[in-house]
């Protein structure tokens, strides 16, 4: 199982949070911040239905998958103060 953790940094004048170096839209307060990666990760956790994804990676090349719909990453929110 995926592991996937949501940090809680300052960005663009305010807040977001971060997943592997992706950052969200700034949120205008830490708490703003805070209880949106809280609402994403349960989200993530969420089974859903099977779906083709496709996807381009860091390289520019296109893939093409099979989401499983109940396999679901565990999620944490991480936050530095």
């Amino acid at each position: 199982m995926a592991h996937i953790t949501y940090k809680i940094v300052q960005h663009d004048g305010g807040w977001a949070y971060t997943v592997d170096g992706v950052f969200s839209e700034p949120f205008p307060s830490h708490a703003a911040a805070l209880a949106a990666a809280k609402r994403v990760a349960q989200e993530q956790r969420v089974p859903d239905q099977t779906h083709v994804i496709e996807y381009e990676d860091a390289d520019g090349k296109w893939h093409t998958e099979t989401a499983a719909g109940n396999d679901r990453p565990d999620t944490a929110v991480e936050d530095s103060r």
